[in-house]
């Protein structure tokens, strides 16, 4: 794992990034957005389809060889989720510090086997989520170019949808962001809410965050203890108040389950953390605005 190149919280410009499944239609449309951007992407891994060549990047059969032949160190996995497992033990095999998962429908049972695989080797973003944007630096997912700006409010998500639109509201308002992190809206996801605070809480170029939840789980909850403890200032953002008990609303997470999940538990249990909580979109802005004032 190359800690030491890692700028900000997980990724800079001089990350090296492989493109798992480059060679399929969204893995190849995506790598192109992502080069846009300005992400160092410097192999893609499609099994059989080493020595082919995807917007000039060269396509690797296996990860193993695209790190030896590159030096990566991130990868980012546009495979079908019956092959997910598979592609995400073999980023880790190859040595890949950070593993980003795009792909949505993975059982909840193969997440599970990978997290295990994982613990305290790879870092794992995903899956089904949108990843990780430090803007002007690195992208590494699907969130939209356009939207981001730099500055120095931390945004985290389990929604990829509200992710873009908050980021982009702040951004038209002026509001820059150090980084943007989607978590994914699954029910086991790789990184929490809390490990995401942990690394924003240690970041020097982030002064304020903004954390974006939903219903379902317990992660927001989870995250409220240790947002107590912090010295950076956190506005809280939680979605499906209306939201009927036992229906999934959107992400295969997002279901309460009796009096679990609801999103009033999830406000009242950040605010007694001492999150800010927001009202709506407009409201995030303002309280954010008024937060980076203060600071």
């Amino acid at each position: 794992m190359a800690q030491g190149r890692w700028w900000l919280l997980l990724i800079s410009r001089d990350t090296r990034v492989i493109v798992q499944g480059m060679t399929g239609k969204a893995g190849s449309f995506q790598a192109r957005q992502m080069l846009e951007f300005g992400t160092n992407i410097v192999a893609g891994v499609s099994p059989g389809r080493g020595g082919e060549e995807v917007h000039g990047v060269p396509v690797f059969d296996s990860v193993e060889e695209g790190v030896a032949e590159t030096g990566a160190d991130a990868s980012v996995i546009f495979v079908p989720a019956r092959s997910a497992a598979d592609a995400l033990f073999e980023a880790d095999d190859a040595g890949i510090g950070l593993v980003v998962c795009i792909t949505e429908g993975v059982p909840v049972k193969d997440t599970m086997r990978v997290c295990r695989y994982f613990e305290g080797r790879a870092r794992l973003i995903g899956p089904n989520c949108p990843g990780i944007t430090v803007p002007g630096e690195c992208k590494i997912g699907i969130m939209p170019n356009g939207i981001h700006l730099p500055g120095r409010v931390g945004v985290v998500s389990r929604s990829g949808t509200l992710t873009y639109e908050l980021v982009e509201l702040l951004t038209r308002n002026g509001i820059g962001q150090s980084t943007s992190i989607g978590i994914g809206g699954d029910p086991v996801p790789g990184m929490s809410f809390l490990d995401a605070l942990s690394l924003f809480e240690k970041d020097e170029k982030t002064d304020a965050v903004l954390l974006v939840g939903e219903i379902g789980g317990t992660s927001e909850e989870d995250a409220a203890g240790f947002i107590h403890k912090m010295s950076k200032p956190v506005i809280a953002y939680v979605v499906g108040i209306t939201a009927p008990p036992e229906k999934t609303m959107g992400h295969a997470g997002a279901i309460i389950s009796g009096r679990s999940g609801t999103a009033q538990d999830k406000i009242y249990a950040l605010e007694k953390g001492g999150a800010m909580i927001a009202s709506g979109p407009g409201d995030v802005v303002e309280k954010v605005k008024r937060t980076l004032a203060k600071n």
